[in-house]
């Protein structure tokens, strides 16, 4: 299992759809426990205000330079094209066609 503070894979760079429809880019190696912190509020004070939370997209990264990057690259892209843009980076999630 890797540590929260190691840099090396396996990294996931998350889309979340929020209650509001608004979207919430992160990063982490642990992404049932990262989205079970975002529902129970603890995880961001921008998710908080707006639960649930979904998870609309992921993409997997070798390590935290890069999957820091591709969250950087998902963050500036209009909120249209940031699903596309993150599917394009990596793999998708199964459970955001649902």
């Amino acid at each position: 299992m890797t540590k929260a503070g190691d840099v090396s894979g396996p990294w996931h760079v998350y889309l979340l759809r929020c209650a509001d429809k608004s979207l919430y880019c992160g990063i982490t190696t642990n992404l049932a426990r990262r989205l079970a912190e975002h529902n129970a509020g603890t995880a961001s004070r921008c998710t908080r205000a707006r639960l649930p939370v979904a998870l609309a997209a992921v993409a997997d990264a070798p390590n935290k330079s890069a999957a820091l990057r591709m969250e950087l690259a998902v963050k500036k892209a209009p909120a249209r094209q940031k699903i596309a843009l993150l599917e394009s980076l990596g793999t998708k999630c199964a459970c955001a066609e649902k």
